[in-house]
C-alpha cells in the first residue's frame, strides 16, 4: 500500500482560494498512490479561530468538498482530504474529516471528538462529534480522528474494536509540543498494532508556528517516514498484513482485561 502525506504549509499571506486550488493540485499529482492524506484544518488553518465562522461551509456542497471531490476522481486516489470547518445545517460548526472514493464520491465523513482549547478557541467556537467512524478501503480498515484525540487513547481503542488496522490522522499541532507529538504517534501504533498515518501542517499561521514532521509509523512502533518542518510530500510505502501478522505474533490485544467491548 503506497500512502502519500501532503504536508501543506499554511501561510496567512496565502488566500484560502489559493491554498484549496494548490493542494487540490498536489493531490492531481499524486496518481499510482492508494491513499493520499491532507493535514486538519488547512484551508484556514487550526488556530485560526477568529476565521472559524467566515470560512465554514456545508460539507455536501462546499468549496473544499467539490475541490477535493474533483481531485480525487482526476488522479483516480482514495483521498482523506483533513478536515474542514463544517457549517452544520442546524447551525453548529464541526471540525470535520472527509475521505473520498477514487471516483469523487464522499465515502464518508468523521466529525472531531476531542475539540482543543480548555474553553477557547476550537472548543468553544465549535461543537464535539460523537461517532467512531471507520472508512472501508479495500487494502485496508481505516481508523479516523483529529490532532487533539491523539491524546485520548480510549478512543483508539474503539477505533480498533470497530476492526481498524490503519490509523489515520490529520493535524494541525504546534511546534512547541513536537517532542508529545512524535511519542504519541508512535505510542498509538504500539498500542493498537496498527499502522499509523500522521499528517501534519507546516507554517506558521495565527502567530503558532506549526510542527510539521508528519509520520508513518509500523504496529511495532517503527518510523517508516518523517517529513521535515516545512511543506513537504512524504510517500511511504508499507505492507497492511503486517497487522494481522503483528497481532497474532505478539497478541497483547487478546489479553485486554478492561474496557472490552460488549458481547
Amino acid at each position: 500500500m503506497r500512502a502519500t502525506l501532503l504536508q501543506i504549509d499554511v501561510d496567512p499571506a496565502e488566500s484560502v482560494t489559493a491554498r484549496r486550488e494548490r493542494a487540490a493540485a498536489l493531490v492531481r499529482a499524486q496518481t499510482g498512490a492508494d491513499l493520499v492524506v491532507l493535514p486538519e484544518l488547512w484551508p484556514v488553518g487550526a488556530f485560526a479561530a477568529g476565521s472559524f465562522a467566515a470560512e465554514a461551509e456545508r460539507v455536501e456542497d462546499g468549496p473544499t468538498y467539490k475541490a477535493m471531490s474533483a481531485a480525487a476522481r482526476d488522479a483516480g486516489v482514495w483521498l482523506h482530504a483533513g478536515s474542514v470547518v463544517e457549517r452544520d445545517p442546524d447551525g453548529p460548526l464541526f471540525n470535520t474529516s472527509l475521505v473520498f472514493t477514487p471516483d469523487g464520491e464522499l465515502h464518508t465523513a468523521y466529525r472531531k471528538i476531542h475539540r482543543f482549547g480548555f474553553h477557547e478557541g476550537e472548543a468553544a467556537l465549535m461543537a464535539a462529534g460523537r461517532d467512531v467512524v471507520t472508512a472501508r478501503h479495500p487494502l485496508s480498515a481505516l481508523g479516523l480522528a483529529t490532532c487533539y484525540d491523539l491524546r485520548f487513547p480510549e478512543l483508539f481503542r474503539l477505533l480498533v474494536d470497530a476492526g481498524a488496522q490503519t490509523l489515520v490522522i490529520p493535524a494541525g499541532w504546534p511546534a512547541r509540543r513536537l517532542a508529545h507529538w512524535r511519542l504519541l504517534v508512535r505510542a498509538r501504533a504500539v498500542e493498537c498494532q496498527a499502522y499509523v498515518l500522521a499528517c501534519g501542517t507546516a507554517g506558521t499561521h495565527a502567530g503558532v508556528e506549526q510542527a510539521g514532521h508528519s509520520m508513518v509509523v509500523d504496529p511495532w512502533g517503527e518510523v517508516l517516514g518523517e517529513a521535515g518542518p516545512g511543506e513537504e510530500v512524504l510517500a511511504v510505502e508499507f505492507d497492511p498484513a503486517r497487522v494481522a501478522a503483528t497481532r497474532a505474533e505478539f497478541p497483547v490485544l487478546r489479553d485486554r482485561v478492561l474496557g472490552l467491548p460488549t458481547p
